[in-house]
């Protein structure tokens, strides 16, 4: 978990970036802004399947750039899963999802989850399998997209 709370750290002490803690009532614009772009335009995921309804009972995470524009998303559901990963593409391979997957890592202990979960598309699992994830399920599909399910013990 060090090392997560390092990520976040840095992220949060770049002054190119803001890491917010927030709810959909306060930031639906630009939490949606995002996963539009990501889930609905580029990756082509049905709008009925990414506004599933949820949204409003999850804790999430907005990363913003210095212009303050959404660039990055996440969120956790009440029962300890986490989705709705994302970063714009220009804004990859800079740590901002190690970030805000440590954000959301960080709520759930301390929420007194012992463990969180989340369905990674394939070409995700290397990502969360650096972060402490096994997969402990077989391939299914969702919206399209082939997906594992992964967990993680939060250490609490």
């Amino acid at each position: 978990m060090a090392e997560l709370a390092d990520e976040v750290h840095s992220l949060c002490m770049n002054p190119r970036f803001n890491l917010i803690h927030t709810s959909w009532q306060d930031s639906k614009a630009e939490l949606g802004t995002v996963r539009r772009v990501v889930f609905v335009e580029e990756q082509q995921v049905p709008e009925s399947l990414e506004w599933d309804g949820l949204d409003a009972s999850c804790y999430h995470v907005l990363v913003t750039n210095a212009e303050h524009l959404p660039v990055a998303t996440g969120r956790m559901k009440p029962d300890g899963q986490i989705g709705r990963m994302a970063v714009l593409q220009g804004y990859r391979g800079q740590g901002i999802g190690s970030a805000v997957l440590a954000a959301l890592l960080e709520v759930a202990r301390q929420q007194r989850y012992a463990a969180v979960f989340l369905h990674a598309q394939l070409s995700a699992i290397a990502f969360y399998e650096r972060h402490g994830f096994v997969v402990n399920s077989e391939q299914f599909m969702d919206a399209g997209i082939p997906h594992k399910t992964m967990i993680r013990q939060t250490g609490v």
